[in-house]
């Protein structure tokens, strides 16, 4: 009964486990925690020239229904069309959250005589949607492609369709995945690319349009999927495909078909801050040189704007993080289960307009921690 679930959450806060809805962030605090990774989200001059371009009465704060229904607008249409000519690919079909993405994509495409092999560390929401999904699963080890090619050379016949899965960059880790090496491995045994560049999108690439364009692969991933809640600072997600996939995930995708579709004013919002993005050179180029910064003062490879520190136990994440927010910097711990039983760590995601003299601080903490476990 009852009781059960209250024993539950008793032994998760024994283990430093318990989550808790946080606060907004205090005032004055250097906010480490977020995913605005181009600093848009505080940008009040984007949000004055939005609101004066656009008619406002003719925007709407709902939909009302699912965009198979009457909740689709010529925004949607807009956006699409955006986005599928910036990766100069066929099509592009919105959906309301990374989570919504993540969740109905592979298991529409994906049936029970097909395989998905997808990275270790793929973020939860792909994990979700592999278990909704009616084909095999299996997992290769983090970065290990040759681990995922016997794995491909073991089990690609046995199948009709074979999925890879991954992250471009790393939710936890910050790490990069090697694309011209699963690009390569899914071109030999003739299987589908799945990148889901949520953390990537506006960080990496010319246009910011992510791995997949810093590397010059984005003809040849199948699926790209990224989102708009992050760098973006807005609402929803995308994949961009070829245009028998779009109408396909249009008439089986159930995360697609049954929500209500995106108001018309966030719609717009994206299709606005979308064309801002591409031209935001300068903010990426800023971003880098800060991340590299940062890296090289707590002596850590720099690899992305999401940089883990390691503490260890659930419990001293928790103290650390506790310490260095009474110090003026909102950092959240990230504890097993998310992250693997003894790294614990604190997620550190910079961000654009953040200067590396407003870190000192935070830097001379994280290394006398260091020195102190040492």
């Amino acid at each position: 009964m009852k009781q059960n679930y209250i024993d539950r959450l008793t032994a998760l806060e024994k283990q430093s486990n318990l989550r808790k809805i946080p606060q907004a962030v205090p005032q004055g605090q250097v906010n480490l925690s977020s995913n605005d990774y181009l600093g848009i989200a505080a940008d009040l001059r984007l949000k004055t020239e939005f609101l004066e371009s656009q008619n406002l009465a003719e925007l709407n704060f709902t939909a009302a229904s699912s965009r198979l229904l009457t909740g689709n607008c010529s925004e949607y249409d807009r956006l699409e069309k955006l986005i599928a000519q910036a990766y100069q690919r066929e099509s592009c079909l919105v959906f309301n959250s990374g989570y919504h993405a993540n969740i109905g994509i592979l298991p529409a495409l994906a049936g029970s005589r097909d395989l998905i092999i997808a990275d270790k560390l793929v973020h939860a929401s792909i994990i979700d949607g592999l278990q909704l999904s009616k084909a095999e699963i299996r997992r290769y080890r983090h970065q290990h492609y040759d681990h995922l090619e016997s794995l491909l050379q073991k089990y690609r016949d046995d199948y009709e369709q074979v999925f890879i899965v991954t992250e471009s960059i790393f939710s936890m880790d910050g790490d990069l995945a090697n694309l011209p090496t699963l690009v390569r491995l899914k071109k030999q045994y003739k299987a589908f690319l799945y990148v889901d560049e949520a953390h990537a999108l506006g960080v990496s690439g010319t246009q910011g349009l992510g791995l997949s364009e810093h590397d010059d692969l984005m003809q040849d991933i199948d699926f790209i999927v990224g989102t708009f809640g992050k760098a973006l600072a807005s609402v929803g997600a995308f994949v961009v495909c070829d245009t028998v996939f779009k109408n396909y995930l249009i008439n089986t995708s159930r995360s697609f078909i049954f929500t209500t579709a995106l108001p018309s004013i966030n719609l717009a919002w994206t299709v606005f801050i979308f064309e801002k993005m591409l031209k935001m050179t300068e903010r990426r180029k800023q971003l880098e040189q800060l991340c590299i910064d940062f890296s090289e003062c707590l002596n850590i490879p720099y690899q992305s704007h999401i940089i883990p520190v390691i503490i260890g136990g659930n419990n001293e994440a928790v103290r650390v993080a506790e310490r260095l927010r009474e110090e003026g910097f909102y950092i959240l711990p990230i504890r097993h289960p998310t992250v693997p039983e003894g790294t614990a760590r604190l997620r550190i995601s910079l961000y654009a307009g953040l200067q590396i003299g407003e870190l000192n601080k935070l830097i001379n903490q994280l290394t006398a921690h260091d020195a102190k476990m040492d």
